[in-house]
């Protein structure tokens, strides 16, 4: 039995590897790291920035295999700070700015990760040479995020993830 456990962990380690391996390698194969730097002006910086993202996916890795020590909610609330009904509150509105938050830096996350691999394979332009696409690229490419956004609106404030 404990044999079996030690390969099971050592499987699950091996494959988490090679996944994260596969999703570090994209982002590198891309460049968005340094192409973020860029942008921001702080190329200097660069090595913080990857850090940083190494780090918050082995957080965000950790929290999802050892779930327990992610439940923050579950420690404010039964420590009561600010009263019964008040913490309550604070807790409930500080979490739905935090996910605000988190939701529109992942938007902008995977919407940058998903144009510098379009970019990298050309397709936006070589999609606009064949379709005859002379003026207004940037209009159609704004169209597609805004519908995208009032998809995502949709999708989430009425509960479609909960019946398809």
């Amino acid at each position: 039995m404990f044999i079996r456990q030690v390969f099971m962990a050592v499987l699950g380690a091996s494959f988490g590897f090679i996944v994260s391996g596969g999703v570090f390698t994209v982002l590198i194969s891309v460049g968005l790291i340094p192409r973020f730097a860029g942008k921001m002006h702080i190329a200097r910086h660069i090595f913080v920035l990857e850090e940083m993202v190494v780090l918050g996916t082995l957080v965000g890795d950790f929290l999802s295999v050892f779930s327990d020590y992610g439940k923050i909610g579950e420690w404010v609330l039964s420590r009561q700070i600010f009263g019964v009904r008040a913490t309550e509150g604070v807790w409930h509105a500080a979490g739905n700015v935090l996910l605000i938050l988190f939701g529109i830096f992942s938007g902008i996350f995977v919407g940058c990760l998903a144009l510098a691999i379009a970019e990298m394979l050309n397709t936006i332009p070589i999609f606009a040479r064949r379709i005859g696409f002379r003026h207004g690229l940037g209009i159609a490419i704004l169209a597609v995020a805004l519908g995208k956004l009032v998809g995502s609106l949709i999708y989430f404030t009425q509960a479609v993830y909960l019946y398809g």
